[in-house]
């Protein structure tokens, strides 16, 4: 693929930040409580007591610090474990709507492009507040765009896709400019009462504005050499909330309805997946992972990107090479690669070559190959 740019990419950053500690001293407190409402019960084996979780496991486990999300009270609340947030009148922007809309502005502005410009809004995130009307509707008239939007959710890996719809429409012809949206409310469905995952998500935002070149006027801009997408059935890694809850009379709190994932699984089953979509993406394209300045890889484990990293270049990358954001955004789902794209492509000079990859739940995975110009 050729003639289409990336020139300007924009993040929302929400205001409160939860390091490890205090994430960990309100999930001991909980374990405190439920075990001493469950006391009778583990006295007689009927029922294991729960364990502390510690900063310490967090940060071996996944090289996550802290997360930024929209509420920390509700989740540092002990007698909730949740965030909190308002539910909005239909008149009201939604929540997600103003998250893309601070993201979308800087990558616009970024880009030097106007929002009427922009004939293509993609919201691509892994949920969405409401199945309809579209968010990405939604936000084109908030922004003053215009063309058409759609919403899609391929989970983690919804920016990459996104990027290659947006792409194929640009080079296809029917539209110049486009805007791809990714508003992550990773807090609203992890189970903060389950010690294996509590710590792993955050919030964000972030944008993309992408352009034909022969449109593009701004100063930093990235070819986008090609795409590739993959996907492979799996419920290693599963979220069974839906607009069929009711009908099923199934319990619409229990644990299946908030991200359930089998850790040792999806490490096991999708490093070597994506380490092979992207050689194997390369390889198309007739480069080779030492051709690369730069990988931009999903940011959910720390562990999983090292592999990953060191799969596709032979060798250990450095933090330079594979930028680490997660330890202060943690994981942000489809937001990860495009903050580390976003906050890392410095020292980037015109032919340099880096990889935006995504992956996750599907499984899915995506890679986009760029070209600083």
């Amino acid at each position: 693929m050729t003639n289409v740019v990336i020139t300007g990419t924009g993040l929302y950053t929400p205001e409160h930040a939860i390091d490890n500690a205090s994430l960990v001293a309100a999930f001991n407190a909980w374990v405190d409580q439920e075990n001493a409402r469950n006391a009778d019960a583990i006295e007689r084996g009927e029922r294991k007591p729960l364990t502390y979780s510690s900063s310490e496991f967090i940060e071996k486990a996944s090289g996550i610090k802290s997360r930024y999300v929209l509420n920390a009270d509700g989740i540092l609340d002990p007698t909730r474990m949740r965030p909190k947030l308002p539910q909005r009148a239909n008149d009201e922007p939604s929540l997600q709507c103003g998250m893309a809309l601070s993201a979308a502005r800087e990558a616009l502005d970024n880009a030097q492009v106007e929002a009427g410009d922009i004939e293509l809004v993609i919201v691509a995130c892994s949920n969405l507040e409401r199945a309809y009307p579209a968010v990405a509707v939604e936000l084109q008239q908030a922004l003053g765009a215009g063309g058409y939007g759609f919403d899609m959710n391929v989970a983690c890996s919804s920016a990459t896709f996104a990027i290659e719809t947006a792409a194929n429409a640009i080079a296809a012809g029917s539209v110049k400019r486009a805007l791809v949206v990714n508003p992550e409310i990773c807090s609203a469905h992890l189970n903060f009462t389950d010690r294996d995952s509590h710590f792993i998500f955050g919030d964000a935002c972030t944008a993309i504005v992408l352009e034909h070149a022969a449109c593009a006027t701004a100063s930093e801009a990235y070819e986008i050499l090609g795409t590739r997408l993959a996907t492979v059935y799996s419920n290693a890694i599963r979220n069974n909330a839906g607009f069929l809850n009711r009908v099923t009379d199934s319990d619409p709190l229990a644990m299946d309805k908030l991200f359930v994932q089998e850790g040792r699984r999806v490490f096991r089953e999708v490093c070597p997946m994506v380490a092979s979509l992207i050689a194997q993406h390369l390889a198309s394209l007739e480069l080779q992972g030492s051709d690369l300045k730069r990988l931009w890889l999903h940011q959910a484990n720390r562990h999983m990107n090292d592999l990953i990293a060191r799969k596709v270049l032979g060798y250990d990358p450095s933090e330079v090479q594979a930028p680490i954001i997660l330890d202060r955004y943690a994981n942000t789902s489809s937001a990860g690669s495009i903050i580390a794209f976003h906050l890392h492509r410095e020292s980037f000079e015109a032919g340099d070559l880096g990889v935006i990859c995504s992956f996750g739940a599907g499984y899915s995975a995506g890679s986009v190959v760029v070209r600083r110009r």
